[in-house]
């Protein structure tokens, strides 16, 4: 039986950071994943020479220790990418977040005051209850904005995105990922021109040929130390003895097999590890693992013959007649992404769930959707699509639902009983991680191995929260770059 004084189970962005991190410290690592190649959802996918992600990955951070990992794994390879992502409504482009002018000269003067009312009402009502419980999205952003403002800009798509009503999501969810807007901030900016709110970056590093060549340099560093990277293989057995993990089973083409190791790092959905033991876990803990859901997603990228579509990296497509929820344009993050310099290569994100309408259709059926799709929005003409392909991605989304933190408290109290074993992760924590915040995990979990004592689960989110800055951090930040202290 092959022994590892470190398994990682999951070759993705964290898996891949923690063995890393052990690497540069002479501690050898064993990686397991299960695709064909490393980087999960921050993998490259490539077709008839054309690259795209599984979802877009801006790299940018404020995290010191990610940006570091970046730039020792890829060097030279980053390239500065503009930012721009719009929201795409009714026919027309509204700035994201939204603008005062942008939003008033799109929709129009009365509409605009109507969405103004119910904001003032929105603050009364929140001034006459100070202690109401936001609970859910819908409380959480109709409390923030006004009811109609949220209904216009934001229920339509986050349905979409997790396929269950916004009353029905936790308010949590809405804090984590809309903190920085204000629309009071907003307003007075506009009336009076200062600029105190925070922003979102105007540029990002992003690897010339997708983020999946960072992961795949990683695996290439780790697999010339030792550390072997198995693709094509999965774990199908975790065998533990009480809260000690003795091995666990592997199987690929080849056979199966069993290895050991003396710790073990999991980013593997918390519910498949759960469900993976053996001996089985107690029952209140299965329970738990069966009530956590997640949210699938597929892309369909479509070949364009049009050298310029739109300038924005993505685009949210809050019409609520068409199902695609974002599409990506991945010649504007790099144009070494398309070979042909006169066509475009476009993503179009579809939020579903294994099983349902969208994910049993065939891939000629969601190409033809798509086009479909892309031609009605108005954004190219079908008769330009000349080919395409489907990726499909399960467990894209850890879901917030109402029910969502008591399970997942559950479980967290049976894995971090363990002596040996630390989960990292968006999966592997059930939380909507950006890529450098389950980095960070990761890189707290090898320092956990090397004897230091960090609590993953208490990893602040809004430290590596990593695109709003407020205007002085922003030119603190230009200024460093502009001087090149930063490579100091």
């Amino acid at each position: 039986m092959e022994h590892y004084p470190v398994v990682v189970m999951g070759g993705g962005p964290a898996g891949l950071t923690a063995a890393y991190e052990l690497m540069k410290k002479d501690v050898k690592s064993i990686v397991i994943e299960k695709l064909d190649k490393v980087g999960g959802i921050a993998r490259t996918e490539i077709y008839q020479g054309y690259r795209f992600d599984i979802g877009g990955h801006r790299f940018f951070t404020k995290v010191t220790e990610v940006e570091d990992l970046w730039k020792e794994i890829l060097s030279d390879d980053f390239i500065q990418v503009p930012r721009l992502s719009r929201i795409y409504y009714q026919g027309k482009f509204y700035n994201y977040p939204l603008s005062i002018s942008n939003t008033l000269s799109n929709l129009g003067i009365i509409p605009s005051f109507l969405i103004l009312l119910s904001y003032l009402k929105a603050r009364v009502l929140a001034r006459l209850n100070p202690n109401a419980k936001l609970e859910t999205f819908e409380d959480w952003v109709s409390d923030r904005f006004g009811g109609r403002l949220y209904r216009t800009f934001f229920k339509t798509y986050t349905e979409k995105v997790w396929g269950i009503p916004c009353d029905k999501i936790q308010a949590e969810w809405a804090a984590q990922r809309i903190q920085g807007l204000s629309l009071k901030k907003a307003v007075i900016n506009a009336l009076f021109g200062s600029n105190d709110t925070k922003t979102l970056i105007k540029k990002f590093d992003y690897p010339r040929l997708g983020p999946g060549m960072m992961w795949e340099r990683c695996q290439d560093m780790l697999n010339e130390k030792g550390n072997p990277v198995l693709l094509n293989t999965k774990v199908t057995k975790i065998t533990r003895n009480d809260l000690h993990i003795q091995s666990i089973t592997l199987e690929n083409e080849s056979g199966s097999w069993e290895i050991t190791g003396d710790n073990f790092v999991s980013t593997l959905a918390i519910t498949a590890l759960v469900l993976k033991m053996d001996p089985p876990a107690p029952p209140a803990v299965i329970e738990a693992a069966k009530s956590l859901s997640y949210r699938d997603f597929l892309i369909v990228s479509l070949i364009v013959k049009q050298p310029d579509l739109f300038p924005d990296n993505w685009i949210y497509i809050h019409s609520p007649e068409v199902k695609v929820g974002r599409i990506q344009n991945f010649k504007n993050w790099s144009p070494e992404m398309v070979p042909d310099a006169n066509k475009t290569c476009l993503g179009m994100e579809y939020f579903c769930t294994v099983g349902d309408e969208i994910w049993q259709k065939s891939n000629e059926e969601l190409i033809a959707l798509a086009t479909k799709e892309l031609a009605e929005l108005g954004l190219a003409q079908a008769v330009d699509v000349e080919d395409g392909t489907v990726i499909r991605q399960p467990k894209a989304y850890p879901v917030y639902d109402r029910d969502y933190r008591q399970h997942l408290q559950v479980i967290q109290d049976f894995v971090t009983s363990f002596d040996n074993l630390q989960t990292v992760g968006r999966n592997g924590m059930h939380r909507y991680n950006n890529q450098d915040h389950s980095m960070l995990t990761a890189i707290l979990a090898a320092k956990n191995i090397l004897g230091e004592k960090h609590d993953l689960w208490n990893v602040n989110t809004e430290r590596s929260y990593h695109e709003e800055f407020t205007k002085e951090e922003w030119e603190q930040r230009q200024a460093i770059e502009n001087s090149g202290l930063q490579d100091v």
